[in-house]
């Protein structure tokens, strides 16, 4: 087994796989005391959470251990394989909160979309490698529409917010890749010039979400579910009112309070203090991770690990600023922390792919020294 090799050992990114751990561990913890019932303590929530944590490590290893570049070339086709389960599941899904976003498997439900976040990375970098025109010919036109694609499978079920992590992944890849500031600068005027198109394109419930990040709706109907997160987050003060004793969260009166708002949760139960202290952690992790990119020998090797981490930075940032109110409420998770089988399972898949590659990053500079690897695109 590759991962028996010490050289991969050595090279493997142990402190920011402890953070991972940490707040893992913390996700645990508030997604228990988020459905904690005095007469049942241990919550399905949490058994099916604490499963897929310890089955995601297991996924985690796996992907540590099969070869990047291996399974680069298969996520070029499984990416592919993925829309078509977007499509079938557009028809023949699971309906859920009038959304029809997952695959009923019995004891719980698969969220197809997660995997487009998975395999579009490994897609957007073999497929740069392998089209010589790179950025400025063809092959952008060709990415932008499969992009496209992608961004209006998601947003029809509709998963508006997972949707948007897709798009902004893609479009930050595009970034580094080269293009130009024209065309990010024709996006933001066709953005401006579409947007009374786009509005009437979005769900009712959508325009009511950006409404209420307006100002307007009821507080005992539209803007309920903000509103107590407010209150959760501001009564929550420095210290927090300690585990299990934050009102909102255990009368209930918190929406989501396992998924979305599992943040606003954790600032009632620990406070100010607690919700510092646990983005500090997530920037620790970001920067290492950043750090661990730039020292990469090889370009490729570059996108695919940036592409895999961009979702996960994406999420933790729109969810944050959602429950604080700085953005309009969409259904993204907080990574590591919020409940989800399918969500936690890739994110263990991504990280460990991408630890996979930091593993292996001798190996890289070995090949790329010896003329192997053949260099495209920007740093």
């Amino acid at each position: 087994m590759p991962l028996l090799d010490r050289r991969y050992l050595r090279a493997f990114d142990w402190l920011g796989f402890l953070i991972v751990l940490m707040l893992s561990s913390i996700g645990l913890l508030f997604v228990f005391s988020a459905t904690y019932q005095p007469a049942r303590p241990y919550s399905l929530f949490f058994k099916k959470q604490l499963f897929g944590t310890l089955t995601g490590l297991v996924i985690f290893l796996l992907f540590c251990a099969i070869d990047y570049r291996r399974l680069q070339r298969w996520g070029y086709f499984l990416y592919m394989i993925s829309l078509g389960v977007l499509i079938f599941t557009r028809i023949k899904g699971t309906m859920g909160l009038g959304a029809r976003r997952w695959i009923n498997l019995g004891w719980f439900s698969f969220q197809p979309s997660e995997l487009i976040k998975l395999f579009f990375p490994a897609f957007f970098t073999y497929y740069f490698m392998t089209h010589r025109q790179g950025a400025a010919g063809r092959s952008l036109y060709t990415m932008l529409a499969i992009l496209a694609g992608s961004f209006l499978l998601i947003a029809k079920q509709p998963d508006l917010g997972t949707a948007i992590i897709v798009a902004l992944t893609g479009l930050i890849l595009l970034a580094f890749a080269g293009i130009g500031k024209k065309f990010f600068i024709g996006c933001c005027c066709f953005g401006l010039l579409g947007a009374p198109i786009l509005w009437h394109c979005l769900k009712d419930y959508q325009k009511r979400r950006i409404m209420v990040f307006l100002g307007q709706g009821d507080q005992r109907k539209e803007r309920y579910q903000i509103e107590q997160s407010y209150i959760a987050v501001g009564s929550g003060g420095l210290y927090g009112k300690g585990l299990l004793r934050g009102t909102q969260n255990i009368l209930q009166f918190l929406p989501e309070s396992r998924t979305d708002f599992i943040f606003s949760v954790l600032c009632e139960e620990w406070g100010l203090l607690g919700a510092l202290f646990i983005i500090v952690l997530y920037l620790l992790l970001f920067m290492r991770w950043l750090m661990v990119i730039d020292a990469l020998p090889d370009p490729h090797a570059q996108f695919l690990a940036l592409g895999l981490v961009l979702p996960i930075m994406n999420a933790t940032l729109i969810n944050m600023c959602m429950v604080l109110g700085l953005l309009p409420v969409v259904g993204i998770p907080l990574p590591f922390m919020s409940y989800g089988i399918t969500h936690t399972w890739i994110t263990f898949a991504i990280l460990g792919w991408f630890h996979g590659i930091v593993m292996r990053r001798g190996t890289i500079r070995a090949r790329s020294e010896n003329g192997v690897v053949l260099h495209h695109g920007n740093r």
